[in-house]
């Protein structure tokens, strides 16, 4: 599976962002995925999960209610809607393929990462 991310960009406290992330070979419509998140000088942070069917998601604690993940399995497209932006939300955003059934936050439990994408929040 080939993840490829988009949608990262400048935008200014409280602002929002759609990240998108589409697979361009294979699909994804069967599987967890996940989005992290890695700021300059920091280890790669859990952000969100979403199951294979959309039911069920999950959120880091400093995302909970401003991110929301959704997924578009027809389209095999994974997205994440970012609103109420704060400047500790700047990193580089990854979408992650997990290939078990269980949910897991620790990012080597996916096997196939995208290449990220930059959010930079101003103050």
């Amino acid at each position: 599976v080939q993840l490829q991310a988009s949608g990262g960009g400048l935008v200014q406290t409280g602002g929002s962002l759609r990240l998108s992330c589409a697979a361009s070979e294979g699909t994804i419509s069967t599987y967890i995925m996940g989005w992290f998140r890695q700021a300059p000088g920091k280890e790669h942070e859990f952000v969100s999960a979403i199951s294979q069917t959309g039911e069920i998601t999950y959120y880091g604690d400093s995302v909970k209610g401003r991110f929301t993940i959704s997924r578009d399995n027809a389209e095999d497209t994974v997205y994440l809607q970012m609103n109420s932006l704060k400047p500790e939300d700047t990193a580089v955003y990854y979408c992650a393929v997990r290939t078990s059934s269980s949910y897991s936050n620790y990012g080597d439990d996916y096997a196939y990462w995208g290449q990220g994408t930059l959010v930079t929040v101003s103050s």
